[in-house]
């Protein structure tokens, strides 16, 4: 088995490096909070002081992080991973990411003779538990291939999309998607409730329905129960509608919905709800009526 190195240990990231130690590999850690590795250190896990410090102990580098910026120093900055990882190994970007920052990324590495592949996931924190995710992946075939024993023990399915970005392409498309069907179905459910029908009637009754996007059933129990512990926090559907935007804007494609769900999310993050779950917009637009 190959050693991994796994850098980003978030809801996400946390869970996909547990299950790779489950499953035998050597991994070595590293989150900028050390506390979030404490599970995985517990397990086996080796920790390293630095991004630099992950790349000298491993073959495969997996990233798991939050914005581009944050990859980017932790990619190449003074203790980056590039400078220390051995020549031919191979970096899984899994973090959600703009199409034409994830190609920058992938220049770096070719600079640095490094393989590179963009693999973002579809999925929220049960699925990355369980080990059911769905790998989005852009890049050549021979990575896809030595990376794909690692997607079968994180993920339920890998699509190969092509060449490097398009993985990330179609991350863009799933989460601005997502943004849209929740503020659609929020809206739907409060003016449903100011025109008298009883909440539950209006679960019953669209989520019967074509119309709804399918994931709405998911979050139902969130919703009823006014339950939005962070699955997916709203502060990373906002980053991610935002760098749907630059993308829009890179290929001259005109997105007013896109802008408007986007600025949705931007107001509820301003009023606190960046750390809750992204479907606490429902509280937010229910509190506005």
């Amino acid at each position: 088995m190959k050693k991994i190195g796994f850098i980003g240990l978030g809801i996400m990231g946390s869970r996909m490096a547990a299950n790779l130690l489950r499953n035998g590999y050597q991994l070595t850690v590293y989150n900028r909070t050390k506390q979030k590795a404490a599970d995985l250190l517990t397990n086996g896990a080796i920790w390293a002081e630095s991004p630099g410090e992950v790349s000298a102990n491993s073959e495969i580098i997996i990233t798991m992080l939050s914005t581009p910026e944050v990859l980017r120093e932790i990619a190449s900055g003074k203790d980056g991973f590039l400078r220390n990882m051995n020549k031919g190994c191979l970096w899984i970007n899994s973090g959600t990411v703009n199409p034409s920052f994830t190609k920058e990324m992938h220049l770096l590495a070719v600079k640095n003779k490094i393989h590179y592949l963009d693999a973002p996931v579809a999925g929220t924190k049960a699925p990355a538990e369980n080990g059911e995710l769905l790998f989005l992946v852009g890049g050549e075939d021979k990575d896809l291939e030595e990376a794909y024993p690692l997607f079968e023990i994180m993920g339920e399915k890998t699509l190969h999309l092509g060449k490097t970005g398009s993985g990330a392409a179609m991350k863009m498309l799933i989460n601005q998607l997502l943004g849209h069907s929740m503020v659609a179905f929020a809206e739907a459910l409060i003016m449903g409730k100011a025109m008298g029908i009883e909440q539950e009637t209006l679960f019953d009754v669209l989520l019967g329905t074509p119309v709804v996007a399918p994931v709405m059933s998911t979050i139902r129990p969130k919703l009823e129960a006014n339950n939005y512990e962070a699955n997916f926090p709203l502060k990373w559907i906002h980053k991610d509608l935002h760098l749907s935007s630059i993308s829009a804007y890179e290929n001259g494609v005109a997105t007013p919905n896109l802008n408007t769900t986007k600025e949705i999310f931007a107001q509820a993050k301003q009023q606190g709800y960046g750390d809750l779950d992204f479907t606490s917009v429902y509280e937010f637009l229910n509190l506005k009526k």
